[in-house]
């Protein structure tokens, strides 16, 4: 499981030029789910993002998380994260969980969010999203379990 994340000012989701969500301060998160991923995967996830110490201290120095601060998550699902780039010039995404299966541990994802760090919004899996977002830093990191 791949969790691209980028600390924000600000992030949203339109479908269909229509805003479906909306973040202030905090984490955008691109997820991408890989064939044999499991719950146990998405909880390690979402327990280091949450935990992941990005944001500035008194001093400027990265030291605090999203859970320290109470700050926003937003959720975007892109299997395209899981595409292999290594070889050619078009990505294999054979690594990439099937779309069934995907959406399965992205609903469950959500689900442990609903639970453990209700301060989150998501996107539609599947749909096609636009995502604006204000980048602070930019700060920007890739983190897999």
């Amino acid at each position: 499981m791949l969790g691209l994340i980028q600390r924000v000012n600000s992030a949203s989701i339109s479908i269909d030029k229509s805003i479906v969500s909306s973040i202030d301060k905090g984490l955008l998160l691109f997820l991408a789910v890989q064939k044999n991923d499991s719950n146990e995967q998405a909880s390690k996830l979402l327990d280091k993002i949450l935990n992941y110490r990005i944001f500035p201290d008194q001093d400027g120095r990265m030291n605090k998380s999203l859970i320290t601060i109470q700050a926003d998550l937003l959720v975007v699902s892109q299997f395209t994260l899981a595409a292999s780039t290594a070889k050619g010039l078009r990505p294999s995404f054979s690594s990439a969980a099937k779309p069934d299966e995907a959406k399965k541990t992205y609903d469950y994802f959500l689900s442990l969010c609903d639970h453990i760090y209700p301060k989150y919004k998501s996107g539609v899996f599947g749909a096609d999203m636009q995502i604006s977002l204000i980048n602070d830093g930019p700060v920007t990191f890739m983190l897999e379990t």
